[in-house]
């Protein structure tokens, strides 16, 4: 066994001869019975279970100070204070170590490791100061919740070239600082403050328990029983430590709460109020007559894209532009940005282009999908890589029309020459019983009269000169320059609707709306080339 390892050490030295520091330790340092390459289970829990001490050591120390407000009367026995303490030791083993740690990482949107992992480094560095972690999260949170329409428009900032997903938001920031001063001028000491925000971490811990559970079932197709079990040991267990902190709630307990219905308002208004708009736009379209008539409106050179979320059909905005601007743009893309519920979006796949008939009009229908990571491009870049897609589209279709076009040709073919033959074959038969010497010489004529309608009928090789021709007038369009046509829709309710939803429409999203950022500056447009046009919408 020695003169093995030996050996194996002995055919090391030339790899170890290229490191810097060579000395003759080298063979002797690997010279230890217990070295192993790899280490037992047993070996491995071992180290693990050494290594909470140091978990213990960081983070066990911020659980110390919630003695001062769990001994409110004062310590009447010194077992308390070891009660308290294992509790707050078996509570950091469960809930962060094996829940999180083990199970709750797991839940990496779908391996997302090169966006997932740089953020967790984040998050972990963070929270050496709480109050750090708590804005991270919230921008991190609010950013996914804008790129999913669920919030107003705030301004994104990302913070590193290198590492996406690191966002700052200064309203947000604006907002937590305004906060910050009102709690600590209310609640005066950490105590009271405490109690503010124990609720608000135990209902994290079952929100995040209960999202798990769905995570399990949906998308890890997890056994019923593994759910189960997991739901009902961790959830009753964090059942038992909201249950402790309730009695909280008139002490301070009652703001994270009325934050978070707070929030949930301006999210459900916001998103009640885009979905109805949605749904006026949807039963408003313009329908495919109104494009049929549009022969003799004034065209100028250039590209015109008009933003709506509308996604089937022309939307209501462009009868309405076209009726106080009489003119169009000699190329026209209806763009509908949507944000999936994905992180990423490859560039390759971003673009989907429709053609709206007819042909002639040269116009598209085209909509951009981001996920809740991806960056906004520069109007530059994003113009180009538009109408790159665009010049692929109109070439696909080409060769498309083309294809379908000569399998007709070849379909028509095939059935004619199927006629001529079966004429062919019943006029040598008739000949041949009529003893017709002829027949031979005929039946001669008759096959190279039928090669020759193959011949004449067979389909041309596809050509894409219309597709190349589509392609240099986009290309002179461009070279014109890009207009941005927005449409400013004035949101109002119904005047037969309830008071409720005159007071969601007309106050408190009309609030929302002009308090917040507009899309136009969330997209970066240039104003100098940007058009819009307004229009009210009852809903």
């Amino acid at each position: 066994m020695e003169e093995e390892r030996e050996n194996k050490l002995k055919e090391r030295k030339v790899s170890w001869a290229k490191l810097r520091r060579v000395d003759s330790l080298n063979l002797e340092a690997g010279r230890v019975s217990t070295t192993q390459r790899q280490l037992s289970w047993k070996v491995t829990l071992s180290l693990a279970f050494q290594s909470i001490g140091i978990v213990y050591g960081d983070i066990g120390t911020s659980p110390l100070y919630v003695y001062a407000s769990t001994f409110t009367e004062g310590i009447k026995n010194n077992d308390d204070i070891l009660g308290v303490l294992s509790l707050i030791i078996y509570t950091i083993v469960l809930i962060p170590m094996l829940k999180y740690v083990f199970i709750v990482l797991w839940a990496n949107d779908n391996g997302n490791d090169p966006l997932y992992w740089p953020t967790f480094v984040v998050a972990v560095a963070a929270a050496i100061i709480a109050s750090q972690a708590m804005i991270s999260g919230a921008f991190s949170i609010i950013s996914q919740g804008l790129n999913l329409g669920c919030f107003p428009r705030v301004r994104v900032v990302h913070t590193s070239t290198k590492h996406e997903g690191q966002v700052y938001i200064p309203e947000v920031n604006y907002m937590f600082m305004i906060a910050c001063v009102v709690v600590s001028a209310a609640f005066r000491t950490t105590e009271n403050i405490s109690h503010a925000y124990g609720i608000a971490v135990v209902c994290d811990m079952l929100i995040t328990t209960s999202l798990v559970s769905l995570i399990m079932l949906i998308i890890w197709k997890a056994s019923i029983w593994q759910i189960v079990l997991f739901f009902v040991a961790f959830g009753f267990t964090e059942a038992l430590y909201l249950s402790s902190v309730l009695y909280k709630f008139t002490q301070g307990g009652f703001l994270p709460l009325v934050s978070a219905l707070f929030l949930t308002m301006v999210m459900g208004i916001w998103h009640y109020v885009h979905k109805e708009r949605y749904i006026f736009e949807l039963q408003n379209k313009v329908s495919t007559d109104y494009l049929k008539e549009m022969k003799n409106i004034n065209r100028v050179p250039g590209i015109g894209l008009l933003y709506s979320e509308l996604v089937q059909g022309i939307p209501p905005i462009f009868p309405h532009f076209i009726a106080n601007v009489p003119s169009i743009h000699s190329v026209v893309v209806f763009v509908s940005i949507k944000s999936i519920p994905v992180s990423k979006v490859a560039v390759e796949e971003r673009f989907l282009f429709r053609q709206v008939e007819p042909r002639e009009h040269r116009m598209f229908r085209c909509v951009v999908r981001y996920g809740y990571n991806d960056l906004n491009e520069e109007p530059e870049v994003f113009e180009a890589e538009l109408v790159q897609h665009l010049k692929e589209f109109i070439r696909q279709e080409e060769l498309m029309m083309v294809v379908e076009e000569a399998d007709e040709r070849i379909t028509a073919t095939a059935t004619a020459t199927e006629q001529v033959d079966i004429e062919t074959e019943t006029t040598q038969s008739d000949r041949e019983s009529q003893g017709i010497s002829r027949a031979s010489s005929d039946s001669t004529v008759n096959k190279s009269s039928s090669n020759a309608i193959s011949f004449a009928a067979a389909p041309p090789p596809p050509t894409l000169q219309g597709a190349e021709d589509e392609i240099k007038f986009v290309e002179k369009a461009m070279e014109k320059g890009v207009v941005y046509l927005l449409g400013e829709a004035e949101v109002v309710a119904r005047p037969n609707s309830s008071i409720l939803n005159k007071i969601v429409v007309n106050y408190a999203y009309s609030f929302l709306r002009k308090n917040f950022r507009q899309g136009d500056k969330l997209m970066a447009i240039p104003r100098s080339r940007l058009l819009k046009v307004g229009m009210t919408y009852e809903i």
